[in-house]
């Protein structure tokens, strides 16, 4: 590593627009995307991986036009080795004022088995592609996907040539989480012991959590030279996702005694940035999940609670603010103003145009007259409600009233707006959710699949706002819908069509031919 890479300082590198987005369900439109970027940028983060320039026409706009607003991060486009993949990220990157193109090209036995070529083609294949990317930009991030199922000497072979012709950071992704710490260190250190100019670029690593390991394998990996950790907002992605932005970057801000790195991520943004990228995504982040998960600064034994009145750090390692998290309930009712909420908003990490504001207050003011209490949650809910309503409108759930009980049969009267024209239809099912889903089926005609049904409550109490998640699947596409209600079965209702709009997103998305699959 040259003095000039700064041997304390660890790189974060965002691949939630590209890697984050591949979750199946979790596709994002272009101003979700773009918003997400600004508030990457806004943190600190110092590589933004904005999607995958040739998969889609979406794709290729989302990373331009990220491109061209960014204001302090690398942006990064991802391409095969194929240099029509290269000349497409390339054309929509080269907007940044920090542009990088990635490449990348599978090293693994099974890897090679699926493109037929032999090691000295592939050899070939990597010198002419990193090559043609470094001919356009002078920032070019090469990767042997399923690094760490690729023969040793292989590897080092392939990271040699990568970095001859003209790599400047090689990126070692654990594709498929299979490594252990242990190993993901040792394979660093290998590579900069073997590799000839090893020791003039910047070693990157990408960890999958197949294992539950990702976090793990990604600081092992710096502690033995990696500088620059791959990772995604709340660890989503592909499979079991990815390593999680807020762990890495808070594990290494908690024990920098043992792991002295810096980085230069804004902790305060995190919190906020985690639930925008639930909400977008329609990925709800689990209540046990490490740092940005709803029970992480909560406390039920009473030996713990008697602990955390008397010293916080009895228990907790960080701090809410370090997160940036407002660990207080809303002090605010039907009788609270805009100002009020355009504040407490902001405070959750939402800065609210008017037009939104408008919206969510209208929403806060009728949650407020059913309920007892309004909590952080609840607001996050209705905001949730709010930018997929204002994205996917094409239906709407506009009447619904259900007959259910001890006696069979249940029914469903609905009634739905489609593209602006009401339409009402009366089914039955075995329960109200069953009757109310049938009766949105023979509105909107599908073949989809019902892949999850799950509700849970946002805060507690018999007048809890429900939160329901629905995924559907459809000639392998998936789409994830949530919403939240009061009524359980109105959540549901929204959820499912929620889920039927984003599925009509994906039927417009197109793909090139060819396999996309990526580290």
């Amino acid at each position: 590593m040259s003095e000039s890479s700064h041997q304390d300082r660890v790189l974060i590198f965002d691949t939630t627009l590209r890697d984050g987005e591949q979750s199946p369900g979790a596709t994002m439109t272009h101003d979700e995307k773009l918003e997400i970027a600004a508030m990457l940028d806004e943190m600190g983060v110092d590589i933004i991986e904005a999607g995958f320039p040739i998969a889609s026409e979406g794709d290729f706009e989302a990373v331009r036009d990220i491109a061209k607003l960014s204001k302090n991060a690398v942006i990064c486009g991802l391409a095969r080795a194929q240099l029509p993949d290269i000349d497409r990220a390339w054309e929509a990157v080269q907007h940044a004022a920090r542009p990088r193109i990635h490449t990348f090209i599978g090293t693994s036995p099974l890897h090679r088995d699926i493109t037929a070529l032999t090691q000295d083609e592939m050899v070939e294949r990597i010198e002419a592609t990193v090559a043609h990317a470094r001919n356009l930009c002078d920032d070019v991030q090469w990767s042997p996907m399923d690094a760490t199922r690729t023969e040793r000497d292989y590897l080092c072979r392939v990271v040699e040539t990568a970095i001859r012709a003209g790599a400047t950071t090689i990126n070692i992704p654990d594709t498929v989480g299979y490594t252990a710490p242990r190993e993901s260190a040792k394979l660093i250190e290998m590579l900069l012991e073997r590799v000839p100019g090893a020791d003039e670029i910047i070693f990157a690593t990408h960890c999958h959590n197949d294992l539950g390991m990702a976090t793990a394998n990604a600081l092992a990996a710096v502690e033995a030279g990696a500088r620059q950790i791959e990772c995604t907002i709340n660890g989503l992605g592909e499979r079991a996702g990815n390593t999680a932005l807020e762990e890495v970057v808070m594990a290494l801000k908690v024990r920098n005694d043992i792991m002295p790195f810096r980085t230069g991520i804004d902790t305060t943004k995190i919190m906020g940035l985690s639930r925008k990228v639930a909400t977008v995504s329609g990925f709800p982040v689990q209540f046990n999940k490490a740092i940005v998960g709803k029970n992480a600064f909560a406390h039920e034994s009473g030996i713990h609670q008697d602990g955390v009145l008397k010293n916080a750090e009895t228990f907790e390692i960080m701090r809410p603010a370090d997160i940036g998290l407002n660990a207080t309930n809303l002090v605010m009712g039907k009788h609270s103003g805009r100002a009020a909420l355009r504040s407490k908003m902001k405070e959750l990490g939402f800065d609210l145009g008017d037009n939104q504001l408008k919206d969510v207050f209208v929403r806060f003011k009728a949650l407020a007259d059913r309920k007892k209490e309004v909590y952080d949650d609840d607001l996050l809910a209705l905001m949730r409600d709010s930018d997929l309503d204002a994205e996917h409108d094409r239906i709407q759930v506009k009447f619904l009233r259900v007959i259910c009980g001890t006696e069979a049969p249940q029914s469903a009267d609905l009634i739905l707006s489609v593209d602006g024209v009401e339409h009402r239809v009366t089914a039955q099912g075995d329960g109200p959710v069953d009757a109310t889903f049938a009766a949105v089926k023979q509105l909107i005609e599908h073949d989809a699949h019902l892949e999850l049904y799950q509700v849970h409550a946002v805060t507690g109490g018999t007048d809890a706002q429900a939160t329901v998640s629905v995924r559907l699947s459809e000639d392998g596409k998936i789409a994830t819908g949530q919403a939240s209600d009061t009524d359980t079965v109105v959540a549901s209702a929204k959820a499912y069509v929620n889920a039927l709009n984003r599925l009509m997103v994906r039927r417009e998305k197109t793909k090139p031919e060819g396999n996309l699959a990526a580290i």
